[in-house]
């Protein structure tokens, strides 16, 4: 190689050198992350940010119930809503690698053979020729850089939305099973009530067989009766209907779920008194839509360096010869090198319009951020007052199931008396039927709200925020 060529070749990567370094004073708008109004503790909270502790994992392990943990271990593989977003996240991470790659220079292998026959004169030449192209694109711009961040926080986003798609059906999956337990505790009750009430009508029977009632007692006492096997009946439908529900959650047939009834709910975690903001931080929606505010920023940034010409960098060596035999001799070897640029002068506004419409993805990007922020505060907000207030419901109504219990006894010792109809009785036994039944209705919608409480704060709450 003669000092010409080398002095060339030395410019060359030189110049490139030199539109590299202009990438140093450019690149695509910085991420801002876009303002929530945030107060700093729920009931006294701080901003969430997106460094913040994922979800825990095996929150559902606060209920103490060990039935509870093994279907939650057969939710996380059996899930086919959890397997389909398990490729979505595969995919974002496919379209990383590939904006990646486009960081590094390309090479190709050519190889060709051709025959050419001259019209003027009808000779014939071959031409064989074997080639090592290599081109590189020179981020000078920051515009490759940005598609990589965009892509990035693709991929990051697709993690988060499977993160709440999987604390979602876990949470589905808790709930269906409070329900499925208080649906068998409501058939217990109305069991026991049913064998009461079937006492009631054998001793009406008799006294009508005595004369001592008329045949209106029998029939207020077997309408009682009946009426609390239909109710049975409707609470078996709705237990075997959420058997149904769990299984298909599981990813199994409706009715591959066999579970023994234990008549009881889970143990529930004592609520905190004050919860932080920034347990925020652990809601993967709020950690998505704050990625999507970064990938629209980044996006907006490609959009921006469409306005400057782009560099490349191409070179190319190999050989060329008539005959086969000759190819890879040294007077048949070649070689090219050195840069280009492309500036786009004229496209009718195409460059503005991809601008404007980046800037206005951007903005609906942050407004989704905050919509989001301001709905997990409300959510947050609704179902602490739900299990406090709940909470103590709870305790009202256990008081009225003592009075109503304690009213069902001294009607029922009145009719054995003789001193009230049965009518009475049926009143009582009514009123205490309903006061039993809304307890467990009260204690199930607590369950309920403290799941649901558990998802809205990412699986779990702070230890040190005080509980009650």
């Amino acid at each position: 190689m003669s000092m010409t060529r080398v002095a060339r070749f030395f410019a060359a990567c030189a110049l490139c050198g030199l539109l590299g370094g202009c990438s140093s004073w450019f690149k695509p708008q910085a991420f801002n992350k876009p303002m929530a109004p945030v107060p700093h503790a729920f009931g006294s909270v701080q901003s969430a940010t997106l460094d913040g502790d994922a979800v825990d994992r095996a929150w559902w392990t606060l209920f103490q119930d060990p039935v509870l943990n093994d279907l939650q271990l057969q939710l996380d593989t059996g899930n086919v809503s959890l397997q389909v977003l398990s490729a979505k996240v595969r995919q974002a991470q496919a379209s990383l690698a590939s904006a990646q790659a486009s960081l590094f220079p390309s090479v190709n292998l050519n190889a060709g053979a051709a025959r050419a026959t001259s019209t003027a004169g009808g000779a014939s030449s071959n031409s064989i020729n074997l080639g090592l192209p290599l081109t590189w694109e020179l981020d000078v711009w920051g515009r490759i850089d940005a598609q990589t961040q965009v892509a990035k926080a693709n991929v990051q986003a697709s993690r988060e939305d499977m993160a709440l798609a999987r604390l979602s059906a876990q949470a589905t999956l808790v709930q269906t099973y409070i329900a499925l337990r208080s649906a068998e505790r409501q058939q217990a009750v109305l069991d026991k009530a049913q064998a009461a009430y079937e006492r009631a009508l054998t001793l009406t029977r008799y006294r009508y067989e005595a004369g001592v009632v008329s045949a209106g007692d029998v029939a207020q006492a077997e309408s009682q009766w009946h009426s609390a096997t239909a109710l049975g009946i409707e609470v078996q439908t709705t237990r075997q209907q959420l058997s149904h529900s769990l299984s298909v959650l599981l990813g199994l047939a409706p009715s591959a779920l066999n579970m023994a009834s234990t008549q009881a709910l889970p143990s529930l975690p004592a609520l905190p008194l004050l919860v932080p903001a920034s347990v925020l931080q652990r809601r993967p929606d709020i950690r998505a839509t704050e990625l999507r505010v970064m990938a629209a920023q980044a996006q907006l940034g490609v959009a921006q360096t469409a306005f400057f010409p782009t560099f490349s960098f191409a070179a190319s060596t190999g050989y060329k010869s008539s005959d086969l035999a000759g190819l890879l001799s040294a007077s048949s070897r070649w070689w090219s090198l050195g840069p280009s640029m492309a500036l786009s002068l004229l496209d009718g506004g195409q460059r503005q319009a991809a601008q404007d419409d980046a800037k206005a993805a951007l903005e609906v990007a942050a407004l989704n951020y905050q919509q989001t922020v301001l709905n997990a505060l409300q959510e947050v907000e609704d179902n602490l007052v739900a299990a406090h207030q709940l909470q103590l419901q709870e305790v009202a109504q256990d008081q009225a199931l003592q009075s109503d219990e304690r009213n069902l006894r001294i009607t029922e010792a009145q009719y054995a008396a003789g001193t009230v109809s049965y009518l009475n009785v049926v009143t009582a036994q009514t009123s205490a039927l309903t006061a039993q039944r809304n307890v467990l209705d009260v204690q199930s919608r607590r369950a309920l709200a403290v799941t649901q409480l558990l998802k809205n704060l990412g699986g779990r709450w702070d230890a040190d925020t005080g509980a009650k």
